[in-house]
């Protein structure tokens, strides 16, 4: 999900924290609550939407967790047995990808941490591996491996072989080392690879993604074990030829744009001798306006390619760049290929602001910089 944690994104005014918890779906909540003896969902329903505020979309989850945890037992083995009796069905088995659950049931995870790290390690991760199969719970996961990493690796390490593919995915994604939104864990990157040695050969989507963004956090860290990681599953064959190499190129995306030769090589975008003509059809642009240019293309080899393009931002501290997408082509012996792109220069994009000056365009080809041009950004009127 790529909006923050304060859930605002899409757009001016609009908020993923509204959307997500508002009058309907803590209505919902209050209804699967409101079966608990002496607990009033009404009363619930309406303390949460007067507390919401200007409360981010994780503040808001804590709050409706305290909500929940002042109406249950102290006891958080009692608690446990409470958040069980109140938990939806699970997910639907049959389904094998994008199923993901309501954020309302984020709670017993909450709950989990708040009670369970210290006293009851055992049985919030029991409280955990139920959740998980209603709402994925790998933030909660975390401060268990912190706080007990063997205990709760081998908790892990079980859970590879479960039935459920919910339970299967929290392996992967709550071992991620750069999880987004989430804190940090203290093990080593390498040490989860056992767990995805077994779960690459998942049969469900939901899993073998997970697996691919838990290789692609690698990437950045170790890209030399993440290539001969991939490489030894090609060689396996444990996977569907079509499912690895879709995970392959998932797995390789961040180091494909960064032109690491491992990773090309074995996409098999081997360096080769490209000519390239670059065009830049504005060369100026005003904020909020689009930025059009061509690329010409020419081999004396038959040549598989992966073009990119970096582009070069003025800053107020100095320059960024940020790589973008082309296209994956071939390109025949001795005959050029065009390839045009309109990129819109957005002057209200909420992760990275714009501002006026020199700006630069280097297209890249299987990770070798082949052209490069100048064009000027305009401050809108």
């Amino acid at each position: 999900m790529a909006r923050g944690p304060d859930g605002q994104g899409g757009g001016a005014g609009f908020s993923l924290a509204d959307q997500l918890f508002n009058e309907q779906s803590i209505g919902d909540l209050a209804a699967e609550y409101g079966q608990l003896p002496g607990f009033d969902g009404d009363d619930f329903a309406n303390e949460v939407l007067a507390g919401f505020g200007d409360l981010g979309l994780l503040e808001r989850l804590d709050w409706i967790a305290t909500c929940v945890e002042n109406r249950l037992p102290t006891d958080f083995p009692a608690m446990v047995e409470a958040l069980r009796a109140a938990m939806p069905p699970e997910l639907d088995p049959s389904k094998s990808d994008d199923d993901f659950g309501r954020f309302i049931h984020a709670v017993p995870g909450i709950l989990a941490v708040r009670h369970g790290v210290e006293d009851h390690r055992d049985l919030a991760l029991d409280l955990i591996y139920d959740a998980t199969k209603r709402f994925s719970m790998e933030f909660y996961i975390r401060p268990f491996l912190n706080r007990w990493p063997d205990e709760t690796l081998a908790r892990l390490d079980a859970w590879c072989g479960d039935d459920n593919y919910h339970v299967r995915r929290l392996v992967s994604e709550g071992t991620r080392p750069r999880l987004p939104w989430a804190r940090n864990i203290d093990i080593a990157p390498d040490v989860p690879l056992r767990f995805l040695e077994r779960l690459h050969s998942d049969p469900t989507r939901y899993v073998t993604r997970s697996v691919a963004n838990h290789m692609n956090d690698l990437s950045k860290v170790m890209p030399e074990e993440v290539v001969t990681r991939l490489s030894s599953w090609q060689n396996t064959q444990e996977q569907t030829p079509k499912e690895l190499s879709w995970m392959t190129k998932h797995a390789l995306r961040t180091a494909v744009k960064r032109g690491e030769r491992g990773a090309l090589d074995l996409l098999g975008y081997r360096a080769g001798d490209v000519s390239a003509t670059l065009a830049i059809k504005t060369p100026k642009v005003t904020i909020g306006q689009p930025l059009d240019f061509d690329v010409t293309l020419t081999s004396p080899e038959a040549l598989p390619v992966m073009v990119d393009y970096r582009l070069r931002f003025a800053r107020p501290s100095g320059e960024a760049e940020k790589v973008f997408k082309l296209k994956a082509a071939k390109l025949v012996k001795g005959t050029p290929l065009t390839l045009t792109k309109t990129h819109k220069l957005k002057g209200n994009a909420s992760t990275f602001t714009l501002h006026p000056g020199a700006h630069g365009i280097t297209v890249q080809v299987n990770g070798q910089d082949v052209a490069s041009g100048d064009f000027e950004l305009l401050a809108q009127d």
